[in-house]
């Protein structure tokens, strides 16, 4: 039999499409296993690169396999897509996670430790808490305004509105409506309770994570856009240039250019979207803090509002701090304000 010096796997929730290919890409085997076999079936194999999409369990095999001494390399899923070739099925998805491996150019991610896994999925859960808080405020002011009573925009105003709502002396609403009112309110505390113990989590991440602390020197990059990133893209050496993470965020104009023809549209927003979306908020809280500054950064951004107008200045502003962070993650250096 020809030696295996590449396994392609398909991952799945119950079975997996496995495939040995030859330097030459030359197919050895191509066959299903069940979940319970595969982490067997895989020790059994003389170490050798293992190539998977980064999609829903990735990182949890990616680390299983490297510890049974093989290399792996995970790839975006839309990288591979272009290589199917023939009907979709699993016996040709797993050729195309193939061939994609051996593109030279296609920027692999980083399989991440369980440190940086427990960080992203703190991340996840709260941002889902602020999404179901959100939608919480929003669902009882707008059932509330039926009634006529509205209030201004805010956390505390919130509060305060649906503690007079319940009050047993008004009588802005029904009785049975205080009642689920008031539960109402004890989810926005609830839930307001646990964003906050999230928050003191990542807190401690940033006190004990030495490159945490370095992107937390940067200007527009708090506890959080630090954690992420963090979580995100270690210590970014997967990235060959500060230009190169940027684009990957979708921070980067589109080209559409050809010959002596060169245009540039608006940011691709390719990439994480969460990780652009929290960049941006920091860079709109940086506009916002640098207003009267003189230091080098707040004299370029400040300019470019005056030229470009605010919002296209904060999404310009998110890109340069992408690649600060990358730049200083590889000089392992604070940022100096000058």
């Amino acid at each position: 039999m020809s030696k295996v010096t590449l396994l392609a796997v398909d991952l799945a929730k119950d079975v997996f499409q496995v495939a040995g290919f030859t330097e030459q890409l030359k197919v050895v085997f191509n066959k299903q296993i069940r979940r319970k076999e595969l982490a067997e079936f895989m020790a059994q194999q003389p170490p050798c690169e293992v190539a998977m999409e980064a999609c829903y369990t990735s990182h949890y095999w990616a680390r299983r396999f490297e510890e049974m001494g093989h290399t792996v390399r995970l790839l975006p899923a839309q990288h591979v897509t272009p290589f199917v070739r023939g009907n979709k099925s699993d016996r040709n998805d797993i050729i195309a996670i193939a061939e994609a491996s051996r593109r030279p150019n296609i920027i692999t991610v980083p399989v991440k430790t369980v440190a940086r896994q427990d960080i992203q999925c703190l991340h996840r859960m709260r941002e889902q808490c602020v999404i179901r808080r959100t939608g919480l405020m929003n669902q009882a002011r707008g059932l509330l305004s039926e009634y006529g009573v509205v209030s201004t925009q805010g956390h505390k105003a919130f509060v305060r509105l649906l503690a007079e709502v319940i009050d047993p002396e008004s009588d802005a609403v029904s009785a049975y409506l205080k009642v689920q009112f008031r539960f109402i309110l004890e989810e926005y505390h609830q839930l307001s309770e646990r964003i906050k113990g999230i928050q003191k989590e990542l807190n401690l991440v940033v006190e004990r994570e030495p490159q945490c602390q370095l992107l937390r020197s940067i200007p527009g990059i708090g506890v959080i856009n630090a954690t992420a990133l963090f979580s995100a893209i270690g210590s970014g050496q997967q990235f060959n240039s500060s230009r190169e993470f940027a684009v990957w965020l979708g921070l980067t104009p589109r080209q559409s250019s050809s010959g002596n023809s060169f245009k540039s549209g608006g940011i691709t927003k390719r990439g994480d979207r969460y990780l652009r979306k929290q960049l941006v908020h920091g860079a709109r809280a940086l506009l916002f803090r640098g207003k009267g500054k003189t230091d080098r950064l707040s004299n370029w951004a400040n300019a470019l509002v005056a030229r470009r107008g605010y919002n296209k200045a904060a999404v310009a502003l998110a890109a340069r701090l992408a690649r600060l962070c990358w730049t200083l993650l590889q000089k392992s250096e604070m940022y100096n304000v000058k």
